[in-house]
């Protein structure tokens, strides 16, 4: 799952290099972090969040698969 975040972010920001995905496991969940450069904030998350909400779409279904819960913020 941390491949796909990295993938999907550097598929859409000006500064590939800087994004990184943290990855966190909490008792009932994933949480990834996804941290990109400044400028490159809103095209992460897209007009009214639209993008964000893709991405984590597209993370529900590995994560149904491997029967967990995945949290994606974006810092």
């Amino acid at each position: 799952m941390r491949e796909l975040i990295l993938y999907i972010a550097r598929s859409l920001v000006d500064h590939p290099d800087s994004v990184e995905v943290q990855e966190r496991r909490v008792p009932r969940a994933v949480i990834l972090e996804l941290r990109v450069h400044p400028d490159d904030k809103g095209k992460v998350i897209g007009k009214e969040g639209r993008i964000a909400r893709a991405i984590r779409t597209l993370l529900g279904v590995p994560a149904n698969r491997q029967h967990q819960r995945v949290i994606l913020e974006i810092a």
